[in-house]
Parts: C-alpha cells; sequence; structure tokens
C-alpha cells in the first residue's frame, strides 16, 4: 500500500511562512538604512555585508 497524499492546503501556510519573512526582513534593513541617512540602498547592503558587525551597530545592539 502506498501512503495517502497530504493535501495541497496542509502546506500552504510553510509555503508563505519564508516569502512573508524575508520580505519583512528586506524593509527592515531598508528602514534602518534610511533612518541612518543612506539613499543607496544596493550600495549600503553591500557596505554592511563587508561586515556584518555594521549591522549590530546600525541597530544599536553594540
Amino acid at each position: 500500500m502506498s501512503a495517502t497524499p497530504r493535501s495541497p492546503r496542509l502546506k500552504d501556510p510553510q509555503r508563505r511562512l519564508l516569502p512573508r519573512t524575508m520580505a519583512t526582513l528586506r524593509n527592515l534593513a531598508i528602514r534602518v538604512f534610511r533612518q541612518d541617512g543612506r539613499s543607496n540602498i544596493a550600495a549600503a547592503c553591500r557596505h554592511t555585508a563587508r561586515d556584518p558587525q555594521r549591522a549590530l551597530t546600525a541597530l544599536g545592539i553594540t
């Protein structure tokens, strides 16, 4: 006997969770960059990616 197929509805919340989470994190990063006075978001992302400690400093964590 083969296993019964799962209902596609069971996977829907899981499929939607990751894109929403990533969009929220992206929006948070953009907001922090703008509050920090950055107008070029792409350049700010590259600058922060070189040293992840900069992100924590921008958030006031360190």
